[in-house]
């Protein structure tokens, strides 16, 4: 594509979308030599890489003859000693057609978190798997955890076709074999691909040895692939990370928008006040606009002086989120610590942070077969259902509706680790709270009497309606 000047192509270079993909698999399928070879042959290397590679592929390489693309992700010492991948690794490349993000994920069984980590923003999700081996249990992990961090997309790349001859047969196999997997995951986007990725068959340029295989390569797939329906751009949700104050003339509130869309004179309503008002200015860097949509990031000028600080809300008052203190989220736990169901945790939900606990544990997910099984805690890498009470109401939407406003992570107070992510279900059942384990909430005592009692109840009830959630223990 021809460009008559450097501002020509710097404005179509600002107009691609980006779009976020991992790639996962088990060990020695694939993946890191994948990514490498897509980067090479779409041109995206410069010749003193090219050059570091070929003297370390001759040096540390694990591809024979071949150059081992591997090593262009694969860059810790353990990593190139081991000849597998250990941390998340993430490369940018662009084309023509579109931005890319790439997080190239580990295959081992320990380093699963770290997919988790590399999953958690990705629009698209590569699967790899050995021709000759076709889809095994960490096939099924991998696909399970993909579908519990709402991926949308997935495509599975079967590698290393040159081994088992090109055979279609073998690669009908295991396609049938993956579609019964993700049909009883709810998974509907999946795209099949024969690929060597050592060889380059079907990565960039169609092969001429899979001749009955009709669809594209895996770089054509990935330049157009439609993600654009994936955002939510129904539910306004602003939550405010900053009060912006320069002088007296100006009260703004910045933030990303998560999701939805706003525009100037747009009725918005604060959470938790429910206070309401209209947005006077959508302030950017660039100048005002009047229409503004996820993800960019903005400041908000409202007409009312309304109370409004860091870890609060904004929405449409029409479209409001659920607003509680009891959660009903599927857990993935990332610390080394076992889960300790004394402590008090942090949790982090976008700019909002609050005190949680875990007040119950529903079951955790045999991963291997997806099975529910009775728990009670969870070590690193466990996957379960629990049940979480935070100390003051947040403001959420069901992970597979909202991926922006339905993840939190928790945090060890301790020693700040983060502890666990969390994808929201749901809001828990009142009778399935379970009230012994619930924070106690130290109050002076009032010299509040019997004949109290009702209107106090009344109000409280009121108050439980609207989200605050407040019990009264009567002494």
């Amino acid at each position: 594509m021809a460009f008559a000047n450097i501002k020509e192509f710097l404005d179509q270079d600002e107009k691609k979308d980006l779009l976020r993909f991992l790639t996962a698999g088990s060990v020695d399928d694939g993946k890191s030599t994948l990514i490498g070879l897509l980067l090479f042959d779409s041109k995206k290397l410069y010749e003193d890489q090219l050059q570091a590679l070929e003297r370390d592929s001759k040096r540390v390489g694990n591809a024979g003859d071949h150059i081992d693309y591997a090593l262009l992700l694969d860059g810790l010492k353990a990593e190139r000693e081991e000849g597998i991948t250990i941390d998340v690794a993430y490369r940018y490349f662009s084309t023509n057609q579109r931005k890319f993000i790439i997080a190239d994920t580990p295959g081992h069984e320990q380093y699963t978190r770290n997919m988790i980590t590399g999953g958690s923003t990705a629009n698209l999700a590569i699967i790899l798997v050995d021709a000759r081996t076709g889809v095994i249990t960490q096939t099924r992990r991998h696909t399970f955890l993909v579908s519990l961090l709402g991926i949308k997309h997935i495509v599975l790349a079967v590698n290393k076709m040159d081994l088992v001859k090109f055979g279609r047969q073998v690669f009908d196999r295991i396609v049938t074999e993956y579609r019964n997997l993700t049909t009883k995951l709810g998974i509907e986007d999946v795209n099949c691909i024969p690929l060597s990725a050592l060889d380059g068959d079907n990565v960039v340029k169609k092969s001429d040895r899979t001749p009955w295989y009709e669809g594209p390569s895996l770089l054509d797939f990935l330049e157009t692939v439609p993600i654009h329906t994936d955002r939510n751009m129904t539910d306004f949700r602003y939550p405010v990370q900053y009060v912006l104050r320069p002088n007296l003339d100006f009260r703004g509130f910045c933030g990303k928008i998560a999701s939805g869309v706003v525009c100037e004179g747009d009725e918005v309503m604060a959470l938790p006040s429910r206070n309401t008002s209209r947005v006077k200015r959508i302030v950017t860097y660039d100048g005002d606009l009047k229409t503004a949509f996820c993800p960019q990031c903005v400041t908000l000028t409202l007409e009312d002086e309304i109370d409004i600080s860091r870890g609060e809300m904004l929405v449409h008052p029409d479209n409001v989120p659920e607003v509680n203190r009891h959660i009903e989220t599927m857990l993935v736990w990332m610390d080394e610590e076992p889960m300790d169901r004394s402590k008090h945790f942090y949790l982090k939900h976008n700019t909002n942070t609050t005190r949680a606990t875990v007040d119950e544990i529903c079951y955790q997910v045999d991963v291997n077969t997806m099975e529910p099984r009775p728990a009670d805690g969870f070590r690193l890498n466990e996957i379960g259902k629990v049940h979480i009470t935070t100390a003051k109401p947040i403001f959420f939407d069901a992970y597979q509706k909202n991926r922006a406003t339905g993840s939190f992570i928790l945090i060890d107070p301790i020693t700040n680790n983060t502890s666990a992510v969390g994808m929201i279900i749901g809001p828990v059942d009142e009778k399935d709270i379970d009230t012994e384990r619930l924070p106690e909430l130290n109050l002076p005592r009032l010299g509040i009497g019997p004949e109290h009692y009702e209107a106090i109840e009344k109000a409280v009830k009121d108050l439980n309606q609207q989200g605050i959630a407040i019990d009264i223990i009567k002494a």
